[in-house]
């Protein structure tokens, strides 16, 4: 846990030193120091405090919270399904959350000067809304009296995802060019909208759905041994997956809202932080919130500091890069004595 806070650490000061300006890593820690108490001299431009603040530490928290989010969502459905391809996008929120971006873009996109809670644009309230009422409606189709089938809800949840992403096809065929690029952008997912209003709205989402699957760490591991011997065990099967369900989909869909589909962190991230300290969820599930910060933060880093384009969308780089990764691990999984 210790060397994964390093490393986050360590990700936000190169985060902040990387960039069109580049400013030392000294004086990125001295900049953040001072806005912590401290009393540094400011021998560096201004300009450096604003562009930290104002464009690269936001995008920072949002990358560290929608890492967070989608890790520890991934690691938990991979522990509900006992099924090591589980993601978080399995049970249809990111694909509800396309969908409810798709038509935000196409039909509210263009609403001027909103206030209150939609001065944060249609687009991530509609997305947020689309991912929790596809989950809902998964988890209702897999659902007979009191039971809910893990099979059923997988098999509900591809064909909800199936079904949001051609509604968001046909979105796209019948809209304008403009809109059709923006629907493009933002399934590619990306950071470069962050400020630190959409920070603060994103962070209850998250710090409750991470407190509850936090707390269902034990139980967690009771289920990795399959309903019947978690419920000799004592555990309220039902109940417990109905709470991973929740928390989950809570997490998910907080996280795309803002940023689109990010894929690959929800996967190989769980499995990364499981070859490191084993299977228990107690130590996997906060592990894994703090290595996916670390994964979104450094890829967005990325993303955004080759020579050659000006940015690259965070999802674009994260499949790039994660894709191959997944499969070395697999690979390694399967060789002999592993």
């Amino acid at each position: 846990m210790t060397l994964t806070a390093v490393a986050l650490l360590a990700a936000l000061i190169v985060a902040g030193a990387l960039g069109s300006v580049r400013i030392p890593p000294a004086d990125v820690v001295k900049i953040l120091l001072n806005r912590l108490g401290a009393d540094f001299p400011a021998t560096w431009p201004r300009t450096w405090e604003a562009v930290l603040w104002d464009v690269r530490f936001p995008r920072v928290a949002m990358g560290a919270l929608v890492g967070m989010g989608l890790s520890v969502a991934g690691a938990a459905y991979q522990g509900l399904f006992r099924n090591p391809l589980a993601d978080p996008s399995v049970i249809g929120a990111s694909a509800g959350a396309s969908l409810g971006a798709a038509l935000a873009i196409a039909f509210f996109d263009r609403v001027p000067s909103l206030t209150g809670l939609w001065r944060l644009g249609p687009v991530p309230l509609f997305a947020f809304a689309g991912g929790v009422a596809a989950v809902l409606v998964a988890f209702r189709l897999a659902t007979a009296g009191r039971q809910t089938s893990t099979v059923s809800l997988l098999l509900a949840g591809m064909v909800v995802s199936t079904v949001a992403t051609s509604l968001v096809s046909l979105i796209m065929y019948f809209t304008d060019s403009q809109a059709r690029d923006a629907i493009v952008f933002w399934l590619m997912g990306g950071l470069s909208g962050a400020n630190w209003p959409k920070a603060a709205w994103l962070l209850p989402y998250l710090a409750l759905g991470l407190g509850l699957l936090l707390w269902d760490g034990r139980e967690l591991n009771a289920f990795l041994l399959g309903e019947e011997a978690a419920l000799s065990m004592g555990v309220d099967v039902e109940r417990l997956k109905r709470r991973i369900l929740a928390a989950g989909s809570l997490l998910t869909a907080a996280a795309v809202a803002f940023c689109g589909i990010i894929s690959f962190v929800g996967l190989i991230v769980p499995h990364l932080v499981r070859l490191l300290v084993g299977p228990d969820h107690r130590w996997l599930l906060p592990i894994a919130a703090v290595t996916g910060s670390v994964v979104v933060v450094a890829a967005d880093t990325v993303a955004r500091s080759l020579p050659w384009v000006s940015e690259l969308p965070v999802g674009l780089v994260m499949s790039l890069i994660g894709g191959p990764v997944f499969l070395v691990i697999l690979r390694r999984q399967l060789l002999p004595g592993s």
